[in-house]
C-alpha cells in the first residue's frame, strides 16, 4: 500500500511538472549554473515616458522640421538644456531630424514618437575622436551616434525611428575588402548606432533600430539593461562592390555586451548581416591581464524572432569569460547560425553554463564550435590557459537546419559536459556524435 501511494505520488508530481505554463517555469528559474534567477528579469513592463519628467520637444525649442538641416548643436543644446534644469525627456516629435553624435546627460532621456525618425548624417568628421572601446580593446576611435556614459537611470523609447544611414560606409567598405581583403573593422572608419558605457537601470524599448554603419548597439560595462520590444535591422543583402551586389550591411550586429551583466533582451525582432546578440569582454594573448576587459554574466534573451543573422546568440570573438547565459522561446527563419562559439586561438577562453530552451525554427548550422582565426595575433606567453567551454545545455528543440552538429576539435580549447534533451531535429548533414565531447548526455534526441 505504501508503495502504491509513493507511485501515485510521483506521477501526481510529473504530471504537474508537465502541466507547469512557460511562464510559471520561468517565475521560478534558475540560471544554468543552479542559481536563482532574480525577480528584475521578470519585470517586461514599459516605461511611461511621462513618468520620466519635463517634455522637451525639440522644435520648441529651436529644432526645425527640416530633413536636409544638419541640426547637431540645436538638438545637443536641448539635451544640456535638460539635463541643467533637473532632467527631462528629449521628444523627437513627427518628421526627420538630421544630426551627428549626440551625448546624453544624467538625467536625461530620448523619445522618439512614432513618425519621427532621427538620422544620422553619414560624413565621419562630424563624429569626435575619443577614448572608447572597440572590438575587444580600448582605443581612440569614432563616437556612435548615441552616447551615454556612466549614467543611472537612462530610457531610449518611443515607436519611431534611429536610422544610422549606412549605405555610404557599407559600400566604402566592400569597395576597401576588394582592394585590401585584410582590412579590418578598424580599417574602415565607422561610427556605431548606439554605444552605451558604464550606464545601470537602462531600458531601450519600442523603437526601430536601423542602418548603422557599424555595430547597431554596443554595451560596455553596463548592468541591469533591458531591451524591450525593439526592431533592429541592417540589409542582409543588395550592397556590394564593383558591381557585386551579393553582399548586406557589414558588421551591423544587433546588440554586443562588452564586460556586462544583467542585461534582458525580451520580445525584440532583429535581422542584421553579422551576428545578433553578441558577447564580448576582450581579446589577445594577455587579455586576462588586463583590467579593461572582463566577464559577461547573467544574460537573458527571451521571446525574440530572428531574420536572417549570421549567429542569433554567439559567444566571441572577442570574449574572455561568459557564464550563465540563457536563448529561451525563441523563432528564428534561416539564421545561418543559432549557437556559435567562437574559439579564438590567440585569447584565453572560458565560456561555461549556457542553456538554450525551447526554439523552433531553421537556420544553416544550429551548433557551432570551431577555431575563430580572423584578424588574430597569436603571442608569446608561456603558461597561455587553455580555452574552454563546458556545461552547455540544448533542450526543447524543433530544428530544420542544414549542420545541427557543426563542432570541431583543437588543441587550443577543450569540450565538456554538453547535453541535448527533448528535441527533434531535420538534420541534412547528420554529422552528429555523442562521444566527440567528453560527458556529452543525450536524451530524448530524435534527429532525422
Amino acid at each position: 500500500m505504501k508503495r502504491t501511494f509513493t507511485l501515485l505520488l510521483t506521477l501526481l508530481c510529473l504530471l504537474q511538472a508537465r502541466s507547469m505554463t512557460p511562464a510559471a517555469a520561468e517565475a521560478d528559474g534558475t540560471w544554468p549554473d543552479g542559481t536563482p534567477i532574480d525577480a528584475w528579469f521578470s519585470d517586461t513592463t514599459r516605461i511611461d515616458p511621462s513618468t520620466l519628467g519635463r517634455r522637451y520637444v525639440i522644435t520648441r525649442y529651436g529644432v526645425k522640421r527640416d530633413s536636409t538641416l544638419l541640426q547637431t548643436e540645436a538638438i545637443q543644446a536641448v539635451i544640456d538644456r535638460a539635463a541643467r534644469e533637473g532632467g527631462g525627456v528629449v521628444v523627437i516629435p513627427r518628421g526627420t531630424f538630421l544630426s551627428a553624435a549626440l551625448f546624453f546627460r544624467q538625467g536625461t532621456h530620448l523619445c522618439v514618437e512614432e513618425g519621427a525618425r532621427l538620422k544620422a548624417i553619414d560624413d565621419i568628421r562630424r563624429y569626435p575622436v575619443l577614448e572608447t572601446r572597440i572590438e575587444g580593446e580600448t582605443r581612440r576611435y569614432f563616437s556612435a551616434f548615441i552616447n551615454a556614459d556612466s549614467l543611472d537611470g537612462f530610457t531610449l523609447c518611443g515607436k519611431g525611428t534611429i536610422d544610422g544611414n549606412g549605405l555610404r560606409f557599407w559600400e566604402e567598405f566592400w569597395v576597401r575588402r576588394v582592394f585590401n581583403p585584410q582590412c579590418t573593422n578598424v580599417d574602415a572608419m565607422r561610427y556605431r548606432l548606439v554605444y552605451l558605457s558604464n550606464c545601470r537601470n537602462v531600458t531601450v524599448q519600442d523603437l526601430h533600430l536601423v542602418n548603422s554603419p557599424f555595430w547597431t548597439n554596443h554595451l560596455y560595462r553596463c548592468h541591469h539593461v533591458r531591451y524591450l520590444g525593439c526592431t533592429l535591422l541592417s540589409p542582409t543583402s543588395g550592397i556590394g562592390a564593383y558591381g557585386d551586389k551579393s553582399h548586406g550591411g557589414p558588421s551591423t550586429d544587433a546588440i554586443d555586451l562588452d564586460v556586462c551583466h544583467d542585461i534582458l533582451v525580451h520580445g525584440c525582432y532583429m535581422s542584421v548581416n553579422d551576428d545578433a546578440v553578441v558577447l564580448k569582454g576582450g581579446k589577445g594573448t594577455w587579455a586576462d591581464q588586463a583590467p579593461e576587459n572582463g566577464p559577461n554574466h547573467r544574460i537573458l534573451v527571451q521571446h525574440c524572432r530572428y531574420g536572417v543573422v549570421h549567429g542569433c546568440l554567439t559567444i566571441g570573438s572577442e570574449s574572455l569569460h561568459s557564464r550563465n547565459v540563457i536563448l529561451r522561446h525563441i523563432t528564428f527563419d534561416k539564421a545561418h547560425r543559432v549557437l556559435w562559439l567562437k574559439m579564438r586561438p590567440d585569447t584565453p577562453q572560458h565560456y561555461e553554463y549556457i542553456r538554450l530552451e525551447h526554439l523552433r525554427g531553421s537556420c544553416g548550422s544550429f551548433l557551432v564550435v570551431r577555431p575563430w582565426t580572423q584578424f588574430f595575433k597569436p603571442g608569446d606567453r608561456p603558461d597561455m590557459p587553455l580555452s574552454r567551454a563546458h556545461d552547455v545545455t540544448i533542450r526543447d528543440v524543433d530544428v530544420e537546419c542544414s549542420n545541427f552538429f557543426d563542432v570541431g576539435l583543437s588543441d587550443k580549447y577543450a569540450l565538456s559536459r554538453f547535453s541535448f534533451l527533448d528535441s527533434r531535429v531535420r538534420d541534412r548533414k547528420k554529422a552528429f556524435h555523442a562521444d566527440l565531447i567528453p560527458e556529452t548526455t543525450v536524451r530524448n534526441l530524435v534527429i532525422e
